[in-house]
């Protein structure tokens, strides 16, 4: 029975860490809340955790609510298999609700990954 639990806990684990890992962070210009024109700058770390893709990193798209990207940096492998680009970023009219939102979805057979990152506007 414990080769069995062990089995299935491994094979969970290796299942999981296909996907790629996707994190947003505000490199400059980060505060509580956010005005329409504001600007931040965004980096944006895609890691590999299953070492090669089918999508190439310049297949990532993005999509924005409450926001714009009005610049970005090409995209430069920091080391193997993490990737990371630099984005600018304004904030724009949101009728919606008072939150921004920017995010991006790799899908691949060996189940994607999926970014998000959420900012709250006055």
């Amino acid at each position: 029975m414990k080769k069995i639990l062990l089995l299935f806990f491994l094979a969970v684990v290796s299942i999981s860490t296909w996907a790629c890992e996707i994190n947003f962070v505000v490199e400059n210009g980060k505060k509580e809340t956010y005005k329409v024109g504001d600007e931040i700058i965004v980096k944006v770390t895609i890691t590999y955790t299953h070492r090669s893709c089918e999508l190439k990193i310049e297949d990532t798209k993005f999509t924005t609510v409450g926001m714009k990207v009005v610049g970005a940096k090409a995209w430069t492998e920091v080391s193997t298999g993490v990737w990371e680009r630099v984005l600018k970023i304004q904030i724009t009219e949101n009728k919606e609700n008072a939150k921004c939102m920017i995010q991006t979805n790799r899908s691949c057979t060996k189940e994607g990954g999926k970014g998000s990152l959420t900012l709250k506007r006055v």
